[in-house]
């Protein structure tokens, strides 16, 4: 098991610095991640920074509530793109879908995916404040809506990702569609874990940590 091709190595925290995203550019290159997870202010930074690796450029919309205007999450794809992002993570609007409005979830998630093409985007549905119905209907939404993965958790909600959430999202998308966990994961275990249960890129903060487990167990990496 390949662990940091599955691995989003990941820098959201509200005071992250230059320096701070450019020692995570670094630690991505040396441990071969899949890709750096910034804030869109940091895309060029970390575009310039990856640009002669194979690791990719993803960056956070509408993050962390997901409750901004579509015009707005548009604007901020686009531009994201243009500087470079290969991938969105994009926050549903979460009051929407939990006022059942799944129609207008989805023609949100349409409407990005259909104004950054070549692009993946990964769904985040914030899975703490869902019941398992609505799981469900995210889960419809998103594939309908033809993104390209499903993300547990922005890791700023009540709570983080779940392995019963995976696994569940899983079973729902019969491998028609990637899932991503995020959130608490901070060991090689949970991180196994996640992928054993489904989970086909994670999510992390703790990517180096995690890495670092890999070589004292022993494990494939």
């Amino acid at each position: 098991m390949d662990i940091a091709k599955h691995i989003d190595h990941s820098l959201l925290r509200p005071d992250a610095t230059d320096r701070d995203v450019s020692r995570l550019c670094e630690e991505a290159e040396e441990y071969g991640f899949d890709s750096v997870c910034i804030h869109p202010s940091f895309v060029k930074t970390v575009r310039k920074a990856l640009f002669r690796t194979h690791v990719k450029t993803a960056t956070v919309i509408g993050f962390p509530l997901g409750m901004t205007l579509t015009r707005v999450k548009l604007y901020e794809s686009i531009e994201s793109v243009l500087n470079g992002a290969d991938e969105l993570d994009i926050v549903i609007n979460i009051g929407l879908a939990k006022s059942g409005n799944w129609s207008a979830v989805e023609k949100e998630i349409s409407d990005l995916v259909a104004a950054t093409p070549g692009t993946v985007h990964k769904i985040i549905i914030e899975t703490c404040y869902l019941t398992e119905n609505e799981k469900k209907s995210a889960c419809n939404a998103i594939i309908n809506a033809g993104a390209e993965f499903i993300k547990t958790s922005t890791g700023f909600g009540t709570a983080g990702a779940d392995i019963k959430d995976v696994a569940l999202i899983k079973s729902l998308t019969q491998n028609k569609i990637g899932v991503k966990a995020a959130g608490g994961i901070d060991t090689l275990e949970k991180t196994i874990s996640f992928i054993n249960a489904g989970a086909t890129r994670i999510g992390t903060s703790s990517g180096v940590k995690i890495m670092k487990e890999v070589t004292e167990t022993g494990q494939s990496h």
